[in-house]
């Protein structure tokens, strides 16, 4: 039978309840156990597809095609493991169940409550994924932060399994902030202490204290907190501030958070943790060997979470290139033709980002342009890709007014069309072209040398697709279509012959970027910017060098 850890969160949200918990599946499956995560989000939206990236950062897609929580990312990330819809449950997906099966008839003749039939309902959810015995260890996280109101059912029916399951099957990790006060210089429990009472008043008994903080916990604080929260003094676990994410696994086993666990599940016989990839690729991160600069071009880069996994697909690039990737945000809503070599004269390297709508499209297809014109390493990721292809139709083609129908729905010369299996399609939520897909690559072409296969998987969200009206055209003029999806004909990616890098894809291979496994077209496109650095480097005159260094 599975174990379970479900891990809260106090004080404050954003206190990184995902990071702690991909964190300690990393150890226990370092440690040879079968572990995986899943994500319980109090919000009423089924799932977060329709929300804006501003109310909710980046949307995650997984390989079955749920639009999922941009945790689910790090949980894959860090475990190199696929999560599914069933990873990732909503409090609208939960209500729409159970309201659903009230059509049905399943309660005929009861009253439909809160208490049992939506916590029972999340407690199906919570329990699915150890049905069938693929693991022993699964992880849940609840999202949100104790005391709020809609996380109420989520920690009740964290409560009701703490009462059911057998203590050695189920184990809860609190998440709290422990502020530093500077003026006092003094660390404060207060907030912490509130927190898990407020947790207890609910019915959920911690078994772990892990402690957010600036500054190091001192042994008496810590057996403050395990005296007043009822735990052991060794379950206070010091979370401190680490400059990389992927610092945490190696901060939380010398906390022993995964001895911990280990010991409260009666789990016995493990190996110790087999690490030996995971550090080697913190020391290219720690210490790389050169610099470049790339350039973001998007229209939310006010939020980082909005491009949380081509940021951290950039970050295992450049550690397999032995590079820092330093990125630039750009707001394509403020490029021109006046000031887009201002604005880009100094990278490495430009990625233009997905998005949808028509605002900042021509700041993109301007960027586009100048990469192309002053052979700048280039990577379009979807509406990227599409603004390459309006792009190039517009000033190689002569097509001046091509567009895509999304901003354009009257343009003379779609290069960009709805696809036409979205032409009925009137609802939103979970009906794009979603999920895994196969795409044949023409051999000889840069994708080919890149991903050194002929066919492979990725995954997308999207409901425009290039015009195969045009692509004759196209590949005349030196734009190839070097990937396709043979059943639908779809173009995946598109690629230039006479430039040094130049590539554009449909999908979104940032989604399967993992330390263990960087995506492939990032540490090209890392690879080829190192090269374009160091051939502009090279061609710079000593004096300027000089005056560059000072």
């Amino acid at each position: 039978m599975a174990k379970y850890i479900f891990v809260t969160g106090g004080v404050t949200s954003s206190l990184g309840k995902g990071i702690i918990a991909a964190s300690l599946a990393k150890l226990l499956q370092a440690r040879g156990l079968r572990v995986t995560i899943q994500k319980f989000d109090p919000y009423i939206n089924v799932d977060p597809g329709t929300l804006n990236p501003y109310e909710h950062g980046e949307c995650y897609v997984t390989e079955d095609g749920a639009e999922t929580d941009l945790d689910l990312g790090h949980y894959e990330r860090f475990l190199s493991i696929y999560t599914t819809q069933a990873n990732n449950v909503t409090t609208g997906r939960i209500y729409q169940t159970v309201i659903n099966k009230e059509r049905e008839g399943a309660y005929l003749g009861k009253t439909v409550q809160v208490i049992p039939h939506i916590t029972d309902e999340i407690k199906r959810r919570m329990l699915l994924l150890g049905k069938n015995n693929d693991y022993d260890v699964i992880i849940t996280e609840i999202g949100g932060t104790v005391g709020d109101i809609e996380s109420l059912p989520f920690v009740e029916a964290v409560r009701q399994l703490q009462w059911e399951m057998p203590d050695e099957d189920c184990v809860v990790i609190h998440l709290t902030l422990i502020p530093y006060l500077r003026a006092a210089k003094e660390l404060k429990t207060k907030p912490t202490q509130h927190s898990v009472k407020m947790l207890s008043q609910e019915g959920v008994k911690p078994d772990v204290i892990v402690c957010r903080t600036e500054e190091p916990l001192t042994q008496d604080i810590r057996r403050k907190i395990a005296l007043f929260c009822n735990v052991k003094t060794e379950a206070v676990i010091e979370a401190a501030d680490a400059p990389t994410i992927y610092e945490v696994p190696l901060t939380m086993m010398r906390e022993k958070l995964d001895l911990i666990c280990l010991k409260k599940m009666n789990i016995t016989n493990y190996p110790e943790p087999e690490l030996g990839k995971w550090k080697e690729f913190l020391d290219k991160l720690k210490y790389p060997r050169s610099k470049v600069t790339i350039g973001l071009i998007g229209k939310y880069i006010e939020l980082q979470d909005a491009y949380k996994s081509i940021l951290e697909a950039f970050i295992h690039a450049g550690a397999m290139n032995d590079s820092k990737v330093q990125v630039v945000n750009i707001h394509s809503e403020f490029i021109t033709e006046e000031n887009v070599s201002e604005k880009l004269m100094n990278l490495d390297g430009l990625l233009v980002a997905p998005g949808f709508g028509h605002r900042g499209v021509e700041g993109k297809i301007i960027a586009v342009k100048y990469a192309r014109q002053n052979n700048l390493p280039f990577f379009g990721i979807c509406l990227g890709m599409q603004m390459a292809a309006i792009e190039f139709a517009r000033n190689v083609l002569g097509l001046k007014d091509a567009h895509s129908t999304e901003m354009s729905p009257d343009t003379s010369n779609p290069v960009i069309d709805l696809m036409e299996q979205q032409k009925k399609v009137t609802a939103k939520g979970g009906t794009m072209r979603l999920g895994a897909y196969l795409c044949t690559i023409q051999e000889g072409t840069l994708a080919y040398e890149i991903y050194q296969s002929s066919l492979i998987s990725e995954r997308h969200r999207h409901r425009w697709e290039f015009n195969n009206e045009y692509l004759s055209r196209f590949e005349t003029a030196g734009m190839i279509a070097s990937g396709k999806n043979n059943e639908s004909g779809l173009v995946e990616i598109i690629e230039l012959k006479n430039h040094p890098f130049f590539i554009g894809v449909q999908y979104h291979p940032e989604l399967k970027s993992t330390v263990e496994k960087p995506q492939p077209i990032f540490v090209h496109f890392i690879g080829a910017a190192k090269e374009y650095a160091e051939i502009r480097n090279a061609s710079r005159t000593p004096a300027l060098q000089s005056e560059m260094m000072s």
